[in-house]
């Protein structure tokens, strides 16, 4: 139930951001909010001084220019003002932009590949676990709905996949995201992550993920025709229901 009363997928007139589900959409969040503010105010006071100006100072009001306008203490205040003012947005803008490159120690790794057009993912950390060499693979395509029967068709448009990525949850996870073929971007906006998929290249980045829930995200790098068809589909569990379900698909293969 909790996907109806968090904002994780895209909502009527998306007029929103998603709930924060990682403490990197939390940083983002406030940021935000903080950001917004400030640029009402800005936005108010311009507005205000706008008015101000073009109703007092009309050349019928005013025959001679005063010394406050073309003085230069007022050169110096709204010159340094601008000044204060983004070094006031850019010292918690770096703040979390440094946190969120922050590396912690893993305790979970997931591989993520980007192809034309669907997502591949593999988690190989269990294999100590067990005698065999088996890993966790997902191939993940979006579900074509007019095709499904009519028990199974209650699903988001173009945001569901065959398979759901399962993670756990309060567990400090390594995303590495890399593709196979053209420029890709895995993007989950509940987890404020968006990471560009490079051919060649492996890109690394770390995920907490705060509550249960289902959790939907799609590329966000033009990668052709069918780069909308790319959707996004991860599942957030505790950790004991995690490490069952992992043990069980590794014992059944």
């Amino acid at each position: 139930m909790s996907l109806f009363f968090n904002c994780d997928s895209p909502s009527i007139w998306q007029t929103y951001l998603s709930d924060p589900a990682s403490i990197t959409m939390e940083g983002i969040l406030i940021f935000n909010k903080h950001l917004f503010f400030l640029l009402t105010v800005i936005v108010i006071f311009v507005a205000w001084l706008l008015f101000y100006t073009i109703f007092y100072y009309t050349e019928y009001n005013n025959e001679y220019a005063t010394p406050f306008v073309h003085s230069k203490e007022l050169e110096i205040i709204w010159t340094s003002v601008p000044a204060l003012i983004l070094l006031l947005i850019s010292t918690p803008s770096f703040t979390l932009l440094y946190a969120m490159d922050e590396i912690s120690e893993p305790e979970l790794s997931l591989k993520i590949l980007g192809h034309q057009w669907f997502w591949s993912y593999e988690i190989s950390d269990f294999n100590s676990c067990q005698k065999s060499d088996q890993n966790l693979k997902y191939v993940c395509y979006m579900m074509v709905l007019d095709g499904l029967p009519a028990t199974k068709q209650g699903y988001f448009r173009l945001l569901e996949t065959n398979k759901r990525v399962i993670l756990p949850t309060n567990t400090h996870l390594r995303l590495l995201v890399s593709a196979a073929d053209v420029l890709h971007s895995w993007t989950v906006p509940s987890f404020g992550l968006k990471v560009d998929a490079c051919p060649g290249r492996l890109n690394q980045l770390n995920l907490f993920i705060k509550r249960v829930g289902v959790f939907f995200g799609q590329c966000s790098e033009i990668c052709g025709v069918n780069h909308g068809f790319m959707p996004i589909v991860v599942v957030g569990l505790p950790t004991i229901q995690f490490h069952h379900y992992i043990m069980t698909k590794l014992e059944l293969g």
